[in-house]
């Protein structure tokens, strides 16, 4: 071999070592190290199965936990009349949230348990549902949370309830395909105003076995709630959160600025709070609380799924300023009040939506409502059904059946679909609530995107590297900069098409006023704003002779960057994505066309299914 080809191999060998050693230095792929949420997962934080008292009592005797599990996966089960039922699709996770108080109590003196036969009023209890009285034993339980009257029930049957709570969830729990949460519902009630709130745990029965769940008998006060948390972290090693119910139903007292006792709010309080309850349930069966238009008039969509007659049970008139302490909206304008008065802030939450069905199915399809408690499965009749039952002293009105929403689900951005990574995006308030449809939203917050940003194929990744996502914080305005928000929705691949977004402002402004407004920032179509600043209506396509819609208005995508132009840097604010559909039939419109009938006039029948983001947060 001459020394040219000699030579010629050599360098040949030094250049392609070199280009192995440059390959493993600098990776060809630019998503080796990526880190970030890039995935949305749907599911239910508060369903009921069989084992809630009052589930049992309405008429839901057979669906247990592992009817709910495998009614969420997807799987086709009997209905409560005997008829198939399914989902659309299944869920990617579920919170079966089973109130705490009397768990399994009713189902277990029906069947005469043994551990229940062995206390008074277990035996009591046992004799009065063989003889046909199971609605009074209901009745008593109803009563006894009202008053916080505890019975004697047998320690061993709680325990073996909810070890089986545990084990259920366990077995149903698979990592990557499905996530099944431990959890339940805490109940407080105190005087009919609705403090609940759903417990999730972010471990295994190995751990959440070791303690008993904490019920309004133990105490009423959340605070009490938040210790018996703090205790089980550090006996478990373990994690948990605490989701408080929609707070339209609570006379006020859900975002109240005085505690239980009456007393003003204080740093410390606040900070447990927020530790404690990162997010707030904003949509489900029991109204949407969002916003109102009685506190935000100039908001033509606050009307939605309304429910404001008064407290849970409707012992209580519900008055304006009550309100201000109940909906979503006016709850974190009041957090930034507190935060400037106690140099915290109470009410800094996420927020998500939930079914709170007691009929173990966690669907939200409006063309399949099955109704959310046993007694309201498919019916002619069951439009015009009351809610609260009549026997509850006190009651000045009642709901009806049409009322009931068929919200909703929480949209979560996590890296997987397990326990850890999900209860992960809960406590930083990467998720957002939707009020059924699984429609995608990603909302970020910064101080130099550009509108190139919001249509480049690497919009979440420009987002994390310029700014915080939803549930962030921002802080220190440089210079003279005005925030810009980077958002993008896509709809709900079976649903209907998106009319437009909006961004929520809140704000604290020098003089300590609390100011909203409503910002449409992209649209559907060639609307333009009229001179009054509103954007024309989409359009509507349905009709209700047929209980249709067509998606041949609105538009599958949108996307923006938008700046505030009214930015103050000395003044604290918040910031949230509201996303709307296009119109569509309701659950009652469908329910008109299946049986034939014909309802009263001031049933609502169309609506404009929504998502709510979490904020984002400025602070100077």
């Amino acid at each position: 071999m001459t020394q040219a080809p000699v030579l010629r191999l050599i360098f040949l060998v030094l250049l392609f070592s070199v280009s192995v050693e440059a390959q493993e230095t600098e990776p060809y792929s630019p998503y080796v190290g990526q880190d970030f949420p890039n995935n949305v997962y749907f599911g239910d934080t508060h369903l009921h199965t069989s084992l809630s008292f009052d589930a049992y009592g309405d008429g839901n005797t057979t669906k247990d936990p592992e009817a709910a599990y495998r009614f969420a996966k997807g799987e086709q089960i009997e209905g409560h009349d005997g008829v198939p039922v399914r989902m659309s699709r299944p869920l990617d996770f579920i919170v079966i949230a089973d109130h705490a108080e009397y768990m399994g109590v009713v189902q277990g003196v029906s069947l005469a348990n043994e551990d229940l036969m062995a206390t008074e009023d277990g035996a009591r209890w046992s004799k009065m549902a063989s003889e046909g009285g199971i609605l009074e034993v209901f009745g008593e339980m109803v009563n006894d949370g009202a008053t916080n009257s505890r019975r004697d029930i047998s320690k061993d049957f709680e325990r073996t309830v909810w070890q089986g709570v545990g084990t259920i969830a366990d077995s149903y729990n698979d990592p990557g395909n499905f996530t099944a949460f431990i959890g339940y519902e805490y109940s407080s009630l105190p005087e009919g105003d609705n403090l609940h709130r759903i417990v999730i745990f972010a471990d295994s029965a190995d751990k959440t076995n070791r303690v008993l769940p904490f019920t309004l008998f133990d105490s009423q006060n959340p605070e009490h709630l938040w210790a018996y948390m703090q205790n089980y972290e550090n006996k478990t090693g373990g994690s948990v959160l605490a989701i408080p119910h929609n707070g339209n139903l609570s006379a006020g007292q859900m975002f109240a600025l005085d505690d239980l006792d009456g007393k003003p709010l204080t740093k410390d309080y606040a900070e447990r709070r927020m530790r404690w309850e990162p997010l707030v349930e904003t949509t489900q069966i029991k109204g949407d609380s969002e916003a109102h238009p009685v506190l935000s008039p100039e908001d033509e969509f606050a009307d939605f799924e309304t429910w404001d007659l008064g407290n849970l049970i409707v012992t209580k008139r519900t008055t304006p300023e009550l309100m201000r302490h109940e909906y979503s909206r006016s709850a974190l304008k009041l957090g930034l009040a507190q935060l400037q008065k106690l140099g915290a802030n109470p009410f800094k939450f996420g927020m998500i939506g939930a079914t709170d069905s007691h009929t173990s199915f966690s669907n939200a399809e409006e063309d399949n409502y099955l109704g959310k408690y046993a007694v309201a499965s498919p019916s002619p009749e069951r439009w015009y059904k009351k809610f609260p039952p009549l026997t509850i002293p006190g009651v000045l009105d009642q709901f009806a059946e049409w009322e009931s929403a068929q919200s909703g689900y929480a949209g979560v951005w996590a890296t997987e679909n397990t326990r850890e990574a999900i209860f992960d995006a809960m406590m930083r308030k990467e998720v957002y609530s939707t009020t059924g449809p699984r429609m995608t939203v990603r909302f970020f917050g910064g101080w130099n995107y550009t509108l190139e940003d919001a249509a480049r194929h690497n919009f979440a990744a420009i987002g994390y590297s310029k700014g915080v996502p939803m549930g962030g914080d921002l802080t220190s305005a440089p210079g003279d900069k005005a925030p810009t928000f980077m958002v993008a929705t896509l709809k709900d691949p079976d649903g209907a098409n998106l009319d437009r977004i909006q961004i929520v402002k809140g704000w604290l402004d020098g003089d300590g006023e609390l100011h909203e407004k409503v910002y449409d920032v992209v649209w559907a179509g060639n609307r333009e704003p009229g001179q009054d600043g509103k954007l024309p209506a989409v359009g509507n396509t349905v009709d209700l002779k047929t209980a249709t819609y067509s998606n041949s208005i609105g538009t599958v995508q949108l996307s923006t960057t938008w700046r505030d132009p009214k930015f103050d840097p000395t003044e604290k604010a918040f910031y949230y994505v509201r996303v709307l559909e296009i119109p569509t039939p309701r659950w009652t419109a469908f329910d008109e066309v299946r049986f034939g009938i014909k309802m009263d006039e001031e049933v609502t029948r169309i609506l404009q299914e929504r998502a709510y983001s979490s904020p984002i947060w400025y602070t100077p």
